[in-house]
């Protein structure tokens, strides 16, 4: 049996001396104890759980929707070394074949980290569909789903959607109690985003990114998020896609209950500047900027773990920072009885935080 000893992130959300118990890649107990029981070296740990992305598209010059197990292996490879443990990475608006080769390689890969695929697309909005090419943009289909689900073995978890295109609203209501459907690249106002949310949407794909801007008058996605608690947003802390101000008060208006924190990461993420490619456009990245000729940004040049870090550097508590990066997102797309959280019963997805996180097993 291993013992970690140190600040632990309990499930409370905050820290307490500890004494973290694993066997067999669980954690079998988690016994708090007092500051004077740990030692000097002990005292500087902090354990939290390992980091749960349900928005990324690749990293270390391979994307998700390369199909392959090169491409996932090493995907998963930089992801687990920069903290994330959990994934659930996102396809792109493609033809269906490709979306079915997608899938079943992703199924066949057998990775240990892999607890779900994000459906970005194909049914989204063709004035809303930012990095996403137009060609391959269809109506809602649920059994298009259904055969993506079946072919991942039941690895689809998270289905983006635009709720005013053709057939949605239906959609959601059909397949809402198997899948969480977010509302996403969309031209939707408040009164149809309500609408896809009572239908049974609860969840937004990277709020304000790709969708109506809202106003006093015209609240659109956000106002109906907000109106509505089982909604969980979506919020790139990149430093790119959304203001400091912006991500502080997303904060206050959802609480850090229902904020997710993504990373929305593209296969540049860990790679030098230069031109690489997203659904099968060509995108420039320079830093951690990235974006198509036409300057539409194309995703995020930067991970997860970092993006927790940008959110502390804003001025969210690094508890909440935290909590949005684990706990949320895994109860976001439903696998919170498995990771998300250092608690007894749960896999052994341990960081202890510093200047680099390193996962401790």
């Amino acid at each position: 049996m291993l013992t970690l000893k140190g600040n632990v992130y309990t499930k409370d959300c905050v820290f307490e001396p500890g004494i973290i118990s694993i066997e067999d890649d669980m954690i079998v107990d988690v016994k708090l104890c007092d500051k004077q029981e740990l030692s000097g070296a002990e005292a500087e740990k902090y354990y939290i759980p390992g980091l749960v992305d349900v928005h990324f598209h690749g990293a270390a010059g391979y994307d998700f929707s390369d199909g392959t197990k090169e491409a996932y292996r090493a995907i998963e490879a930089y992801e687990n070394t920069h903290g994330i443990t959990t994934i659930c990475p996102a396809t792109m608006t493609l033809p269906e074949d490709e979306l079915c080769n997608i899938v079943q390689t992703a199924y066949d890969c057998k990775l240990a980290s892999l607890r779900g695929i994000h459906l970005e697309g194909p049914f989204i909005s063709k004035e809303k569909k930012g990095a996403q090419k137009e060609e391959h943009i269809i109506a809602a289909d649920a059994a298009l789903i259904e055969k993506l689900d079946e072919l991942s073995g039941g690895l689809v978890k998270l289905v983006s959607i635009a709720p005013e295109t053709e057939g949605a609203i239906d959609c959601i209501k059909r397949l809402s109690s198997r899948y969480h459907f977010s509302i996403a690249h969309t031209t939707a106002d408040y009164e149809v985003a309500c609408k896809a949310i009572e239908a049974g949407a609860d969840h937004v794909t990277h709020l304000y990114n790709a969708m109506p801007v809202s106003t006093h008058r015209a609240p659109s996605v956000l106002g109906a998020a907000a109106d509505h608690d089982s909604v969980y947003v979506e919020l790139i802390c990149d430093g790119i896609h959304v203001h400091p101000s912006v991500v502080r008060n997303t904060f206050k208006i959802f609480t850090d209950d229902r904020v997710v924190l993504i990373s929305d990461s593209m296969r540049a993420t860990g790679m030098p500047d230069g031109e690489y490619t997203l659904g099968g456009q060509d995108v420039t990245v320079k830093g951690t900027l990235a974006t198509l000729r036409d300057g539409t940004i194309a995703g995020s040049a930067t991970n997860l773990y970092d993006c927790m870090m940008n959110a502390v550097s804003m001025g969210i508590p690094l508890e909440s920072a935290i909590k949005a990066a684990t706990i949320n997102p895994a109860k976001s797309i439903g696998i919170d009885n498995i990771v998300g959280s250092i608690e007894p019963g749960k896999r052994a997805d341990i960081l202890c935080m510093g200047d680099c996180p390193r996962v401790v097993k």
